[in-house]
């Protein structure tokens, strides 16, 4: 088969085509060329993890700084380790909470694009 006929350039064009739509713009890391073009992550998992861990870490942050604000200086565990404790879970929270905006926007742009 020769590389001129006009099913190669066809071809070409919607591998273009789908390579340009398959990602962000301007990709953050080359392909290497051993993933598929069309890889994509698990959507669904990621929202039901999302959807599930915001409401737990954030819970988690307020029964721990509610927590640390009781606790006295000879009680154990002491507030630092609380507060440490209370600002992880927030920050876990917030990292959830990106991750579910995120996922909900490819899901809406998904199916905008159909």
């Amino acid at each position: 088969m020769s590389t001129s006929s006009p099913g190669h350039h066809g071809g070409e064009r919607v591998r273009r085509a789908r390579r340009a739509h398959s990602g962000t713009v301007g990709r953050r890391f080359p392909r290497s060329g051993t993933e598929p073009a069309t890889a994509q992550s698990p959507l669904g998992l990621r929202l039901i993890l999302s959807g599930v861990f915001l409401p737990v870490f954030g819970a988690a942050a307020v029964v721990f700084a509610m927590w640390a604000a009781r606790s006295g200086p000879g009680d154990d565990p002491g507030r630092g380790p609380l507060i440490v404790l209370a600002v992880v879970c927030g920050v876990l929270a917030l990292l959830a909470a990106a991750d579910l905006l995120v996922v909900l926007r490819r899901l809406r742009h998904e199916r905008g694009a159909r």
